[in-house]
């Protein structure tokens, strides 16, 4: 029935959701003098953080570097919502960092090792919020482990090649409206036996089901890298990563079940395994040694988030007596350009600053509050300090969301098989103006052995 498939979505909605600091859920912070240049470090280089945005540049990273680095997130999201009032996000403070080391082996060949955190999602709603039946929770963390090696080609062309081990690890919660969902098994089981029996009427309001899903996983893909020296004051770089498909187990579990409900075994504490393709990603940029101080790059991102256009989630138990079931997403495609530079101001202080614009991932019909994406325009400064064989790179990122509106039907699942039984329901659908602001703040440190 419509309604269990609509039930079933409690689940398959929650395993691939979120917005991050890029559209869909992908996270760039990797390095903080890369923030302060808003990414534009595709065609020259930043040290050994050079290794997650064109690997090709390691070459330029002479003898054996390390650097270490994090950046603080803080989102601030709230929604206006149609049905009055407003709610406000309960964001915090997330740190994604990354550790990166690089060694030139020879005048032609360079490795290196980064781990690094790609992809994240972290969005929580108050418990009792008009969306709490799309989504109250995302944590999804990605850690990948990136070895990678550069070959020298001539003075003018690098050419790079990495292996991309990423582990997944989410969590996701939700509210289930028990009373709607205690009206359709009623209507069901009246249905099965002729009218004959019925489930007892509940003494008060049912409380929500509290619905959580725990999982990890661990996928494989490829990155490559490509630098070629026009002149020494012009250059053109590109990278890819190849999409990396993980295979997610986890354990779904269920509290405050009513009793009778819990009787027919709907709401079974289940274990569950879902496939995730996480998008390829594409970049490409040019950067001009405008005068001996001045470096410019312009740049431009792809990424393939059409990977996420349906998902597909399989229960070793049936919940709602459903045990899989395909969620359409039709996620699109998404294009980013971004300018930076750097200034050197003398041999221990530079000057970075850029500017991002990205576009969002999420189509209208699919917009939810645990993906409350948009376009984004993100503004960053930053400096890289020098002190014999330390770097101490910071910056600072202002990311701007355009608000957008969801009018769309995407509401409480059971509540809105109920109303479509014929049945007079309250359907929340959390409709209304979502407003979004991230601040970023980076700090890294490397050393030059």
């Amino acid at each position: 029935m419509a309604m269990r498939r609509l039930l079933w979505q409690l689940l398959t909605g929650l395993l691939l959701a979120g917005p991050a600091f890029g559209s869909g859920f992908g996270v760039f912070t990797q390095g903080a003098s890369g923030l302060g240049q808003a990414n534009a470090v595709v065609a020259h280089p930043t040290g050994p953080s050079s290794l997650y945005f064109n690997p090709a540049l390691l070459n330029d990273v002479p003898g054996r570097q390390v650097e270490i680095g994090t950046t603080g997130i803080y989102d601030d999201r709230k929604i206006r919502l149609d049905s009055g009032g407003s709610e406000e996000g309960k964001g915090g403070w997330e740190f994604p960092s990354s550790l990166y080391y690089t060694h030139q082996v020879n005048d032609g060949i360079t490795a290196g090792i980064g781990v690094f955190f790609p992809f994240g999602l972290s969005t929580q709603w108050d418990d009792n919020y008009e969306g709490r039946y799309l989504g109250t929770y995302g944590d999804v963390l990605t850690m990948n482990i990136n070895p990678a090696v550069s070959w020298r080609v001539t003075d003018k062309l690098s050419l790079a090649v990495g292996v991309d081990l990423l582990y997944l690890d989410a969590t996701l919660k939700k509210k289930i409206n028990q009373d709607a969902a205690y009206a359709l098994t009623d209507l069901e089981l009246q249905f099965l036996s002729g009218g004959m029996l019925s489930l007892p009427t509940p003494s008060g309001t049912l409380g929500d089901i509290s619905q959580s899903f725990e999982g990890d996983g661990w996928g494989v893909g490829y990155n490559l890298g490509a630098l070629y020296k026009v002149t020494d004051q012009f250059s053109i770089g590109a990278a890819y990563r190849s999409h990396i498909d993980v295979e997610v187990d986890g354990d779904a579990t269920f509290r405050g079940v009513d009793p009778v409900l819990a009787s027919f075994n709907l709401f079974p504490n289940t274990g569950g395994t879902a496939n995730i393709r996480l998008p390829a990603q594409a970049t490409a940029a040019v950067a001009v040694k405008a005068t001996d101080n001045l470096t410019v790059e312009v740049g431009v991102r792809w990424e393939d988030w059409d990977s996420t256009r349906k998902l597909e989630v399989r229960l070793d138990q049936p919940v709602f007596n459903s045990s899989s079931d395909i969620t359409q997403r039709n996620w699109k495609s998404t294009w980013s350009y971004n300018i930076g530079g750097q200034y050197r101001l003398n041999d221990t202080v530079a000057l970075n600053a850029g500017y991002l614009y990205g576009q969002n991932a999420v189509p209208d019909a699919t917009f939810e509050p645990l993906i409350p994406d948009s376009d984004a325009h993100l503004f960053t400064l930053g400096t890289d300090l020098l002190f014999g064989p330390w770097t101490v790179s910071a910056a600072f990122g202002y990311e701007r969301h355009e608000n957008r509106r969801k009018a769309n039907s995407i509401a409480d699942p059971a509540g809105a098989a109920l109303a479509s039984l014929g049945v007079p329901a309250t359907v929340a659908t959390a409709n209304g103006v979502y407003e979004t602001d991230i601040y970023l703040v980076g700090l890294s440190l490397g050393y030059r052995f």
